[in-house]
């Protein structure tokens, strides 16, 4: 903790001097270009791996990244709501769901249900990526390495798919309003690879 006490007042004396200029032009209002979906990971810091500037992205965070499907409920929906703040409010055009290597998340699906006596709540998350499981298990059983990649990767698409059931999102994406990316974050390499929509394969993460 003393780490971080030394580290926010570091930034209130250095840090925030660098970028003033910027705090008080955000005084106001955000007005953000990209929606940013990712895990909790502490692994995974979103400004750091896009080099984007405080306004840039507006982020969600969730364990696994998981965008789930759309619904209008009573619940307490917080990737849902803040979903559609960032696509009704702030009127965001660009969608990043970015999953990662190492992803506890998504290994949970395979584990045992009494490795979950304690977390009931961080059961019934996972539920909405346990489909995904069957999928990976067509492929392959016996290579841990290759069970994660692929998790993780059908992950970042099924959230991508469960997007497209949000109000007016398909149409936008099918018109050309919306952009929706899927990365795949490789922690150890700081390799990013991306998910390409029209060819339904991840190509390592390049300028166009």
């Amino acid at each position: 903790m003393k780490a971080l006490l030394e580290g926010a007042v570091s930034f209130m004396e250095d840090g925030f001097l660098e970028h003033e200029e910027l705090f008080k032009s955000l005084k106001h209002n955000q007005d953000p270009k990209v929606l940013f979906v990712t895990c909790t990971d502490s692994r995974v810091v979103p400004n750091l791996i896009t080099n984007a500037l405080p306004g840039d992205l507006f982020t969600i965070r969730n364990i696994a990244n998981i965008v789930p499907p759309y619904r209008v409920s009573d619940d307490f929906l917080a990737t849902t709501s803040a979903i559609e703040y960032a696509l009704q409010v702030l009127n965001i055009k660009t969608i990043i769901i970015c999953g990662h290597s190492d992803c506890g998340g998504c290994k949970a699906i395979y584990q045992d249900e009494s490795k979950f006596v304690n977390t009931p709540n961080l059961r019934n998350w996972i539920k909405l990526i346990e489909p995904i499981k069957t999928e990976v298990l067509k492929f392959t059983s016996d290579d841990p390495a290759k069970i994660a990649w692929l998790t993780e990767r059908l992950n970042i698409i099924n959230s991508i798919e469960n997007l497209l059931t949000y109000p007016n999102v398909e149409s936008d994406f099918d018109a050309g309003k919306l952009e929706i990316y899927g990365w795949h974050y490789i922690i150890e390499t700081g390799e990013i690879f991306s998910y390409d929509l029209k060819t339904k394969s991840f190509k390592l993460l390049a300028v166009r």
